[in-house]
């Protein structure tokens, strides 16, 4: 087949879509980021490759593609940000975008006049792309390192905002390359801020009109809120950049913000879908992006402009945040990183391909080599982040430790007793409830919890789940704790689950728990209000025994689950939970929660079985 046959838009189109999807699959299994894998894959695939994507094809369809993407990429990326982590890190926000992107773009474009002996016109515009990291490639880095809050806040955050600003700059740049003469320093400064400020609130009207919306019901027919805000969201951005170039960016981020933090009956599905549609338009315009450099134009910078990314990285970018986050609340560990790991992402490279279209059209020199070097700056923050990002916040000790800790479902009276025991062996705590008293009270005994739906994605990332030695269902509702297991086990492989089930005839059938590889909570069916109410009216004790001998065993309680519980084992100096798999081995030690009314009968039943109280009561 002839080559000219793939020089066809909608081929194309459909080749990096397909193309996108794999690599980013691949770059999954070997653990690196995707966007390394959709570089390499595109100028593989490209014209100075096996040319089967050709970008020349689409013709002027490209900046359109473009900037819906960007639009649906940038309004997930706000829809990640939360109003508390936005107060959490203003003041450093604020600086890490104000005085840190000044001293980037003014230090990109110092760089490349003086090494490159660019003219200070194209200078000037890389260091505008220069300043702006990227949600697209930060956001699934810091997932993967399990990167400590503060840090990762930081990060996130500075990606998104930077990203509206950068591009405003960008463009308001290009704008005075295109038309010098007209206007000085402070009118395209206050251009800069009227569309920054005009974008973040068009955005956030449109955003409260559809959170109005989603809660107006069967106004949006069910099953069809994803691609009416999809929709939405493609005419905001077009209608702001149609009002005011560039602004397009600060609308659709704002907007997604706002209907991330006022929540509505349709935000997780619509959390998911966007999620979905910006790993595919990723794909697609990294691509096509990359297919569209020329090999020889990249190479042609040689050593000069690989100089210039190693002074951007351990230079301007390391100077600029010491400048932004001095006397902040970070610490010189988090500085240090922050300023080591900062990828550049999909905007800079979509602003870059669009000047050098924009310099094409008017037959100026310079837009091709500009393109070139900003994909090298991609390429090299990029590969460095991903290889060194995860040794390097190790050694600088900003990990969340693996396998620590435990995540309760409820903070309930007997969720709170198991709490405490875990509490008092040394190990971590979280309990997610939507009760705020249950919250409070446990609170009260230094137990961390989060008021909120434990069935949300974001809630179990406020929890750090995926760093957790377990996760324990222990709600009066049966369902409900199945769901939650079922989610944990969808977020995170290698976790142990446990839940409680109420009756031995129980809805929730052995297939079930071996589907998410969990187990029966305190290795019997239980009915958690009457423990509720036994703890409250403080009518129970917790009493530690040990296994005295090979011929004891685990009393059995499913018919008598009203006197006593099995809470806790404690085995070479750790205590776990007990669940339905556990093996009792002689000088184990076990927690009992004993109705006090019991408890002589408790006790005798404990002798009979090979156990023997270690102390009287606890």
């Amino acid at each position: 087949m002839h080559l000219s046959v793939f020089n066809n838009p909608g081929l194309t189109i459909a080749l990096a879509l397909a193309f996108g999807m794999v690599a980013q699959s691949v770059a999954h299994h070997m653990r690196i980021p995707s966007i390394v894998v959709l570089l390499a894959a595109g100028i593989a695939l490209g014209p100075d490759g096996l040319g089967l994507i050709q970008p020349s094809a689409i013709g002027s369809g490209m900046t359109l593609l473009t900037g819906f993407a960007v639009a649906v990429i940038l309004f997930e990326g706000g829809m990640n940000l939360k109003f508390k982590q936005l107060r959490q890190t203003q003041k450093i926000i604020q600086r890490l975008l104000l005085t840190g992107g000044l001293f980037t773009m003014i230090g990109g474009a110092v760089a490349v006049h003086y090494i490159l002996q660019w003219p200070w016109t194209i200078s000037i515009l890389f260091g505008t792309l220069a300043m702006v990291t990227g949600p697209t490639v930060i956001n699934p880095l810091v997932k993967r390192l399990r990167l400590r809050h503060n840090v990762a806040t930081v990060l996130e955050v500075e990606g998104v905002l930077i990203d509206a600003i950068g591009a405003i700059v960008a463009i308001v740049a290009l704008e005075v390359v295109l038309s010098p003469g007209h206007g000085n320093l402070l009118v395209w400064a206050g251009h800069v801020v009227l569309r920054l400020g005009f974008g973040l609130m068009l955005g956030a009207v449109v955003a409260f009109v559809l959170v109005w919306l989603y809660r107006v019901r069967r106004l949006i027919p069910e099953g069809t809120e994803n691609v009416f805000t999809l929709s939405v969201v493609l005419v905001l951005f077009q209608s702001s950049n149609l009002i005011m170039p560039e602004s397009g960016i600060a609308a659709v981020i704002a907007a997604g913000v706002v209907v991330r933090n006022y929540s509505t009956r349709v935000l997780k599905g619509l959390a998911e879908f966007k999620e979905e549609m910006t790993v595919m338009l990723i794909g697609l315009l990294f691509i096509l992006l990359a297919a569209d450099v020329r090999i020889s134009q990249v190479t042609d910078l040689g050593v000069p402009g690989l100089l210039i990314v190693l002074l951007l990285m351990f230079i301007i970018r390391p100077l600029a945040v010491i400048v932004a986050t001095w006397n902040s609340k970070l610490s010189i560990k988090e500085r240090s990183f922050v300023s080591l790991i900062a990828p550049r992402g999909i905007v800079a490279a979509a602003v870059a391909s669009f000047f050098a279209a924009s310099f094409a059209e008017r037959g100026l020199d310079g837009g091709l080599e500009l393109r070139a070097m900003v994909f090298m700056l991609i390429a090299v923050t990029v590969v460095f982040a991903g290889i060194t990002g995860g040794p390097l916040a190790g050694m600088l000790g900003l990990r969340r430790p693996k396998h620590e800790g435990w995540v309760i479902l409820s903070a309930n009276p007997l969720s709170r007793q198991l709490a405490w025991l875990l509490l008092h062996d040394g190990q971590e705590v979280v309990c997610i409830d939507t009760n705020p008293d249950h919250c409070k009270f446990a609170k009260n005994h230094c137990t961390r919890a989060i008021h909120g739906n434990g069935l949300q994605a974001e809630i179990l990332d406020q929890a750090e789940v995926d760093t957790r030695r377990g996760a324990l269902a222990i709600s009066a509702n049966e369902e409900v704790n199945y769901l939650f297991i079922r989610k944990v086990r969808e977020e995170v492989r290698d976790v142990r689950l446990y839940l409680v089930h109420h009756t031995p005839t129980t809805s929730l059938t052995e297939k079930m728990l071996d589907e998410t590889d969990a187990e029966a909570l305190f290795n019997t069916a239980v009915d958690v209000e009457h423990w509720n109410h036994l703890i409250e009216s403080a009518e129970t004790s917790l009493q530690l025994w040990q296994m005295i001998d090979d011929s004891g065993s685990l009393p059995a309680i499913t018919e008598n689950s009203q006197s006593h519980l099995q809470l806790a084992l404690r085995r070479n100096g750790r205590l776990v939970p007990i669940g339905s798999r556990l093996i009792i081995k002689p000088k184990d030690q076990v927690y009992f929660l004993i109705h006090r009314q019991q408890q002589d009968a408790v006790a005798s039943m404990l002798l009979d079985t090979g156990w023997q109280p270690v102390v009287e009561t606890v």
